[in-house]
């Protein structure tokens, strides 16, 4: 790495959020651990100073432009211009159409796309400053449709379009914008998902190995490593791509 640059990584108090920003703190990046409540980053950043690493927790809703703008702001000054940003921030409220409420739908698209779209514009512009950037955001396979989340889907298949749009805006200025969207991948949440449909984890992650073609599950961690990539100085000529890390072309 040319020189010592600033990652902030939305969501990053557990699961795939927080692989990414081990990940890249051992890549040799400054790391903003961004979630709801900033007490809930700590055990990441603990993490990452066991390992010598350097980062700090921010409490944010990037759902709200004001809090986005306080905290990314709190990044500039405490750790340097943010120049690298993994959207990761997400929920599910999953359900049938005809059971989904008006609140399942606007937390969902909130969270994922808006929260996406204010983190984005404010990082951009130290981005821009800087002529340089990589921004990652997280997708899913459920984009390409998936019964009882036709939020969650509609959410996801919109990040993808808003990462082609911004690899086709930010070019000029050496920022690169690609989306990951995971299969199935081991985390709370989809621990979560399981007990919703009164499945064992155990069971629930053997079915689902079972329709995957290198036949497991995935792991934060593969997640953490392609984001690792993506951010990379050597991935400066791949923008505008959506990555699908599911062990098999789709999940």
């Amino acid at each position: 790495m040319a020189q010592a640059r600033t990652a902030i990584v939305t969501g990053a108090a557990r699961g795939i959020g927080a692989a990414v920003a081990k990940r890249l703190a051992k890549d040799g990046f400054a790391v903003a651990v961004i979630d709801l409540d900033a007490a809930s980053t700590q055990e990441t950043v603990a993490a990452i100073e066991a390992e010598g690493g350097k980062a700090i927790g921010v409490g944010a809703d990037v759902s709200d432009a004001e809090q986005v703008a306080a905290a990314v702001a709190e990044v500039a000054e405490k750790l340097g211009p943010p120049t690298v940003l993994v959207n990761n921030a997400g929920v599910l409220r999953d359900n049938l159409l005809f059971k989904m409420t008006d609140s399942d739908w606007d937390t969902v698209i909130n969270v994922h796309l808006r929260g996406s779209f204010l983190m984005t514009r404010e990082v951009q512009k130290h981005q821009t400053e800087q002529k340089y950037g990589r921004i990652v955001n997280l997708s899913s396979t459920s984009a390409l449709g998936n019964r009882g989340q036709a939020n969650y889907s509609a959410a996801k298949a919109g990040l993808q379009g808003f990462t082609k749009t911004l690899a086709i805006e930010l070019g000029k200025f050496g920022v690169t914008a690609n989306a990951i969207a995971p299969g199935f991948i081991a985390t709370d949440m989809t621990a979560a998902t399981a007990e919703r449909v009164g499945a064992s984890f155990e069971d629930f992650k053997k079915g689902a190995a079972a329709m995957i073609p290198v036949g497991r599950v995935g792991t934060p961690e593969d997640i953490a490593a392609t984001a690792s990539f993506l951010v990379s100085e050597e991935a400066g000529f791949v923008s505008g791509q959506v990555i699908y890390v599911a062990g098999g072309p789709r999940d």
